[in-house]
């Protein structure tokens, strides 16, 4: 006899597990019968303690502002020259737990530099540094709260393309975020 479809063929095994006299695995055939319930025993026990992470405030909830000022000269950008520290602080409510916390800054990143933020003027760019080292945008950074690292922006530029004499603005987020 033979048989073409896999559901005949399914029932044939589970007829010749109960039947055959072929070597087959005992558990095998309780199964395909379902006469003998498991075995079971509770032995795995989880338990744990939900917490909320006390609330934070990045500047008190304000825009921190970063002036450059008017007099950046157009030759004079080269990632070193006007340097400024962007003026924050982190407050958190006290909590009987330790925390980690990550920040990150995220915008708009330029096409040159994965460190620096677009601005509204082509080829020109605003890095940002963390202890005085380029910090890639949207990579988390694991901080104190208590010691936030100092942060500071500077202008840079698209080695590729001549800048030209502009106001320029850009804008980014800065997230502090418990783990």
């Amino acid at each position: 006899m033979k048989i073409r479809t896999n559901a005949p063929r399914l029932a044939v095994r589970i007829l010749g597990c109960l039947f055959s006299h072929r070597a087959v695995p005992r558990y095998a055939c309780v199964l395909a019968l379902g006469t003998v319930a498991p075995t079971q025993a509770d032995n795995i026990f989880f338990q744990g303690n939900l917490i909320k992470a006390p609330n934070c405030t990045i500047n008190e909830g304000q825009v921190i502002d970063v002036a450059f000022g008017q007099n950046i000269a157009v030759r004079k950008v080269n990632g070193v020259n006007y340097r400024q520290t962007v003026d924050y602080g982190i407050r958190c409510d006290a909590s009987p737990y330790e925390w980690v916390m990550i920040l990150k800054i995220t915008g708009q990143v330029t096409s040159f530099n994965p460190a620096a933020l677009q601005t509204s003027v082509g080829g020109l760019g605003i890095e940002i540094r963390q202890n005085g080292e380029p910090l890639i945008l949207g990579k988390a950074l694991l901080i104190d709260p208590k010691h936030p690292p100092t942060l500071q922006a500077v202008p840079v530029k698209d080695p590729d393309v001549e800048l030209v004499a502009d106001a320029f603005n850009v804008t980014a987020t800065l997230t502090a975020e418990y783990q």
